[in-house]
């Protein structure tokens, strides 16, 4: 099996220096040769070095630098002053020491080199990047999408050619038409099935049409169904802007309230009531940390607070936190219980009935375009001046629809949603959930919490040190850019995605190589 990823250890280097000193001293005169049968390059420690391994051992290697002058600065001057107008549409970088393996020169390892370093040099900013590529292989770098800008240079035996690659060119090439399909692990945005897609093939209605005012009271009265309250008002926006509306409401009250906190959305909902000014007291627990419900309840029958704010679904540990004890304690002590429900609701069957306000969202589990989000509640919400116009969902109430919204946007949701017949949807992500767990437990990983649900899994990155970064270079997106699991470390993996059952297999087979080269590597550095 062929996979990528950036060279970070010295075994690595060592593997790389033999390999340049094969192709570009032995294989292609450009440099002298030497006993050690290794050349390191004079940019080394400048240079980020792409590979490509079959299994344990080196395949092929490519090196991207950013620094100035190039390489081929010092030969041909600064190079913007020769090449074309849209390689000069962003930052530039060089690409040196594309190399492969005679053993492993089947074409497919050229294409990975390419894909990879394409990738990474669009996501770190580059707009373009130039090579010196031998005369030899004119034909391949073609295939790839390079372009001469400037005659040959170097000597005879050891020409080459000044090329320069785009985004665009790449993706144009023959090289593109053969790269690796990527799977994703996101949380969200869900990759669309056939029937949600084709609800944004169709013509927009007017929202003050009675087509759409059925349709809408249709998905709203669906809604309601699931979640087990008798009011859902939709908002076109993130469930952020939903959770505002719902904060909202509760600045309304002008009454003390308590927050809880376990993860990044607990925290968030407590910046929110922050920004309201809203009268609050924290309880506070380690991330990843059940709540313990007799100090809630200790803290509810004191008879100071009026309100209970908290997230369900924990997305940022993959936890689900205790929602039905909550709505017993609450309900024992006359609280209004609000709960930020965006992650949870549509990754299993839960009821709402004692919530006073509860959020969710189109995407994530339901499966849906990004852009729609819900406020449940359980009572009749009325619109009040004192809340900024669009957040305040009293103006939802009576079937009424205030400001625009996108027709196909209500119809793809109303598509997801049908998903949820006799509960298929939720079955589904059940299996998935018990069989992730199994597999778990087979790779003898160890996940952040045992308070799962199906939507969202959590491991820790020293567990598995640039797992992430190497995964993403071999075309699976594991769900890691966030500044909340960036801080603590963390790397998560969502079930959520359509084509999971097929993601999943590849995965794990890329993961016995990363794992098995992971562990040599250890051993490696310890000898």
């Amino acid at each position: 099996m062929y996979w990528c990823k950036i060279a970070r250890s010295e075994k690595e280097f060592e593997a790389i220096a033999r390999l340049n000193y094969e192709t570009f001293v032995e294989e292609i005169p450009q440099h002298e040769p030497n006993p050690s049968g290794m050349r390191v390059d004079p940019f080394h420690h400048e240079n980020v070095y792409v590979i490509v391994l079959k299994d344990q051992e080196l395949a092929g290697m490519v090196a991207f630098r950013a620094e100035r002058p190039f390489s081929l600065d010092k030969k041909l001057g600064p190079v913007e002053n020769i090449l074309p107008e849209d390689a000069l549409q962003g930052m530039l970088c060089e690409v040196r020491l594309l190399a492969v393996d005679k053993k492993h020169r089947n074409g497919r390892v050229f294409y990975y080199l390419a894909r990879a370093l394409s990738d990474y040099a669009y996501e770190n900013g580059y707009g373009a990047a130039v090579i010196s590529g031998t005369v030899r292989e004119q034909k391949l770098y073609n295939q790839l999408g390079f372009e001469p800008f400037a005659a040959p240079v170097g000597a005879e035996g050891a020409l080459y050619v000044p090329m320069v690659l785009t985004r665009e060119r790449f993706d144009n090439s023959v090289a593109a038409r053969f790269k690796q399909k990527r799977h994703s692990f996101y949380p969200g945005p869900v990759h669309l099935t056939a029937p949600i897609q084709m609800a944004f093939q169709e013509e927009p209605i007017t929202h003050r049409s009675h087509e759409f005012e059925v349709m809408l009271e249709r998905v709203k009265s669906r809604l309601c169904q699931m979640s087990g309250t008798k009011h859902a008002h939709l908002l076109v926006g993130s469930g952020t802007l939903a959770n505002e509306a719902m904060i909202a409401q509760l600045k309304v009250l002008d009454e003390k309230g308590l927050i809880l906190t376990n993860g990044a959305f607990g925290e968030r909902l407590e910046k929110q009531a922050m920004r309201w000014g809203l009268e609050y007291n924290v309880l506070s627990y380690v991330w990843g940390q059940t709540y313990h419900l007799e100090t809630i309840e200790r803290k509810l029958s004191s008879g100071n607070y009026s309100w209970l704010l908290m997230a369900h679904g924990e997305t940022s540990t993959g936890m689900l936190n205790n929602l039905d004890e909550l709505q017993v304690i609450c309900k024992r002590y006359n609280v209004l219980l609000c709960a930020d429900c965006v992650s949870s609701f549509g990754s299993l069957p839960f009821s709402m009935e004692g919530v006073y306000l509860a959020t969710g969202v189109s995407g994530k589990a339901i499966g849906s375009m990004s852009g729609l989000s819900f406020v449940f509640a359980n009572s009749e919400i009325v619109s009040c001046e004192r809340i900024p116009t669009y957040l305040d969902i009293g103006l939802t109430t009576n079937s009424a629809i205030p400001f625009t919204m996108p027709s196909q946007f209500i119809l793809s949701l109303e598509n997801a949603l049908m998903a949820y017949d006799n509960g298929q949807r939720y079955k589904l992500l059940h299996k998935r959930w018990m069989f992730i767990e199994e597999e778990i437990e087979r790779l003898d990983i160890e996940l952040f919490t045992n308070h799962n649900y199906p939507m969202i899994f959590t491991i820790q990155e020293k567990e598995f040190p640039y797992l992430a970064e190497d995964a993403r270079m071999s075309g699976f997106d594991l769900h890691y850019r966030s500044d909340y699991l960036k801080e603590k470390g963390l790397i998560q993996i969502s079930c959520i995605q359509p084509d999971f059952e097929l993601a999943w297999t590849k995965f794990v087979k890329w993961f016995a190589n990363y794992r098995l080269y992971h562990d040599s590597e250890q051993q490696s550095s310890l000898n």
